[in-house]
């Protein structure tokens, strides 16, 4: 193990997430929980799935270590590594490896942003084996009976170059996000920003002209998360048309044209 004791309740969600059902995707996840099943969950940008994770974690009163993938992310930071020190070296654990030891959800969000040659290490903890070889150490982790793993990423970037190998997909269960239909849609953005019905509700009607110009002219649309944004700003006094600037436009592309559609869009909803 690692020299370092690990206290699981640091990874404990101590209150509970905000998160409103869109189906039936918290049954669906509590089963796949009782049986250990590792889980994919598939969704846009800023659509709730990472909220997701914390709210089952909470509801299921797990421990959760969060990894945020990226290119870069090597085996080793996942399982962990060998480190000087003044009396030489010792080993130092990696989330994945602490998550299987202390029986935490494991959750690597985008992990399609990792090289395939890294993911591959997560094999032989999503089969029958459950258990992690840590060959620097010489040792085979046996993960913990209440050990889970869960993955998630954007369909809407996958590629060639970014993509999961079928070796890798086919160890999980599978969950598919997307935008809250409407009125759920305002009730969240309601209950996360402060502001009234009325002003979410506009911000939602913006969300949806924006939505509809993904792959013309957009890469993605406007997400639950960047309403929130506009709807802090506005509860906070600023002005609506400069808060959806500056949350919903501004970060969402350079191009002056599809700016000023999306402009045009917010000054249409607001009036």
């Amino acid at each position: 193990m690692s020299d370092i004791k690990v206290d699981s309740k640091q990874y404990m969600i101590k209150d509970e997430p905000y998160y409103e059902a869109v189906n039936n995707e918290v049954e669906l996840y509590q089963s796949a929980y009782d049986v250990r099943m590792p889980m994919m969950i598939k969704g846009p940008t800023g659509c709730g799935k990472s909220r997701f994770v914390e709210y089952m974690a909470w509801k299921l009163g797990r421990p959760l270590i969060s990894v945020a993938c990226n290119e870069d992310m090597t085996a080793s930071d996942l399982v962990g590594r060998f480190l000087l020190d003044k009396d030489g070296t010792k080993w130092q654990d990696g989330p994945l490896t602490t998550a299987a030891r202390i029986g935490a959800i494991c959750y690597l969000d985008e992990i399609v942003e990792a090289r395939q040659d890294t993911t591959v290490v997560i094999h032989p903890l999503t089969d029958h084996r459950r258990e992690l070889p840590l060959d620097k150490k010489g040792e085979l982790v046996k993960a913990h009976p209440d050990f889970q793993l869960v993955i998630s990423y954007n369909p809407g970037y996958q590629s060639l170059m970014k993509d999961l190998k079928q070796s890798t997909k086919q160890r999980f269960g599978g969950l598919d996000f997307d935008y809250p239909e409407t009125a759920l849609e305002v009730a969240i953005v309601t209950k996360e920003s402060g502001v009234d019905g009325i002003m979410a509700e506009k911000l939602v009607q913006i969300a949806h002209r924006a939505r509809n110009l993904k792959g013309h002219g957009l890469d993605e649309g406007i997400s639950t998360r960047l309403l929130v944004y506009a709807g802090q700003l506005i509860a906070k006094g600023v002005d609506a048309e400069a808060a959806c600037s500056m949350t919903m436009i501004t970060p969402l592309t350079d191009d002056p044209d599809m700016r000023d559609t999306l402009h045009a869009a917010v000054q249409t909803f607001l009036g």
